[in-house]
């Protein structure tokens, strides 16, 4: 059974920072991609950052420069570093696993930005 488990979000002020991580249980973790998206209320969900099994990074430009994303293939876990949060990162966040074949998504966790 597959499961992915998203953690880490909280209430957090503007300027501050998180760190959200993503377990993986059930799959061949090194072989997938990991993924962070978001969902914001009445907002489509968006692909915020990527990393390959080869460990290359993707990030969208309104994180860029202030989101890290990184993986631990030996703990088959995702982690995603936010800093400098601003409002408009309030979302819940999802983390994905995916290779050539299938893919999975966790439940979430919520990140709320608010003074």
């Amino acid at each position: 059974q597959v499961q992915l488990v998203e953690s880490g979000g909280d209430l957090v002020q503007p300027g501050g920072s998180l760190r959200l991580s993503c377990a993986a249980s059930g799959i061949f973790f090194p072989r997938y991609t990991m993924d962070w998206y978001r969902q914001a209320p009445g907002q489509q969900r968006e692909l915020v950052a990527t990393i390959t099994s080869s460990s290359i990074t993707n990030y969208a430009d309104s994180v860029k420069g202030r989101f890290t994303i990184s993986r631990d293939n030996a703990k088959k876990m995702v982690y995603l570093q936010m800093n400098s949060l601003k409002l408009e990162d309030t979302a819940l966040y999802y983390c994905k696993a995916a290779d050539s074949f299938s893919s999975y998504w966790g439940q979430g966790t919520q990140v709320t930005v608010s003074s």
